[in-house]
């Protein structure tokens, strides 16, 4: 029996990366090995029975989660978003390539759905996510959190709640039955981020799993919801008849290792973090995302506020309105871009300056932005086609994406 091992033998004999394995000792799930006079780490025995019993713990949890509604899980790109960038990952990744030679940090203070940082985060990059809306921070949470759950627990939760019948009307049924969701569903709705909430105070789940459970369902409601995507309206006739359906997250556990989750104003995160490569989507115009998924901060929080209009959307909610939506956009973007602590700076944008209707057309020109961006470094300007996710009330042709790349000095 072999009394010191190596860490080539533990990588080839166990079939991981190096970061993975290295990521783990950070993490305190396993324990240091002592190391040799050249500074290289020796594995004992006792090492090893460690490793194959966490080794153990992860495979029992995937098989869990695999398991777990026939191999249906939660993704995070699973949901409809104004401006989504996943289809643009591929683009920004190749900006990257080709000017940035190595990094570990990736800093988005405008995280939205979270897709591009969920990529690079699966890269075994540390990553540091933002969002002024609580409904994508918890997402974050879901996803991106280092802190414990219980998978068996959660499934065992969830497939509860799917299976609850409610016949009662509750905040949700109120005021959004037959008209963003059935009846049905409203009801269900409300039910389950209640009980949620029950279960969280009791100390029947932590933290964590309060956010999975709350991300399941925003999800879920966003699939059953009768709209375009956005919630600044719901459709006249109710045609999405679709049952309201949990599903368990699909988290890369081994990826999450000192990521930062925030939900606060950018301009002033960026004062307070700092990043190898930083990539800015800011809102692009005049629509707020605290009007277009109101509904979906309302089952985040759970406060039940007062609402107002046909659309139902919260009365008091300034805290989640934008200054990139306004005409401070340029002054408030001049501020992010000045602050900003990074090496790289990638921004998107797009060509919609005069191109759509009045609430459609971008606040920031394209002269203003290169003009902002040199201020911290050269320029490069890259352009791709693109149809975004929008409202469906502008169609325009040769939409194009921009991505603008600074190399600071």
């Amino acid at each position: 029996m072999l009394k010191e091992i190596s860490t080539k033998y533990i990588l080839k004999e166990f079939d991981i990366s190096r970061q993975t394995l290295y990521n783990w000792i950070h993490e305190g799930l396993l324990n240091e090995p002592v190391k040799d006079w050249r500074g290289w780490r020796i594995w004992t025995q006792e090492d090893l029975d460690q490793l194959r019993k966490l080794l153990s713990e992860k495979n029992n949890k995937n098989l869990s989660i695999q398991k777990h509604n026939d191999d249906t899980l939660l993704e995070m790109s699973n949901r409809r978003y104004l401006g989504s960038k996943q289809k643009l990952i591929d683009f920004i990744e190749s900006i990257i390539r080709e000017n940035v030679e190595d990094f570990n940090t990736f800093f988005e203070p405008f995280a939205g759905t979270g897709v591009v940082s969920n990529y690079y985060n699966n890269q075994n990059k540390v990553v540091i996510v933002n969002d002024i809306l609580k409904s994508n921070y918890i997402a974050y949470d879901t996803f991106f959190s280092s802190e414990s759950y219980d998978a068996e627990k959660l499934i065992h939760t969830i497939k509860q709640l799917n299976e609850a019948i409610i016949n009662d009307d509750n905040y949700m049924s109120v005021n959004f039955g037959n008209r963003y969701f059935t009846i049905q569903n409203a009801r269900k709705i409300g039910y389950i981020r209640d009980e949620i909430d029950v279960l969280y105070e009791q100390n029947s789940i932590n933290a964590r799993e309060k956010s999975i459970l709350i991300t399941s369902l925003l999800y879920a409601a966003d699939k059953a919801a009768n709209t375009c995507g956005h919630y600044d309206a719901y459709r006249v006739t109710l045609d999405n008849i679709k049952e309201l359906e949990l599903l368990m997250p699909n988290i890369n556990d081994d990826a999450n290792i000192n990521n930062q989750i925030y939900n606060c104003d950018a301009n002033v995160l960026v004062k307070e973090v700092q990043a190898d490569v930083t990539y800015i989507d800011t809102p692009y115009n005049s629509r707020q995302y605290g009007d277009a998924y109101h509904l979906l901060e309302n089952i985040a929080e759970n406060k039940k506020p007062e609402l107002q209009g046909k659309a139902k959307k919260i009365k008091q909610r300034s805290h989640i309105k934008s200054n990139y939506c306004t005409v401070k956009a340029v002054d408030t973007f001049r501020d992010l871009i000045e602050n900003v602590r990074t090496k790289h700076i990638l921004v998107s944008y797009n060509n919609m300056a005069k191109k759509g209707n009045g609430r459609s057309n971008a606040k920031i020109s394209n002269e203003e932005i290169i003009e902002i961006l040199k201020q911290k470094g050269e320029v490069k300007v890259y352009e791709t086609d693109f149809n975004a996710f929008t409202t469906g009330k502008s169609k325009i042709d040769n939409h194009k994406e921009l991505i603008y790349y600074c190399r600071v000095n």
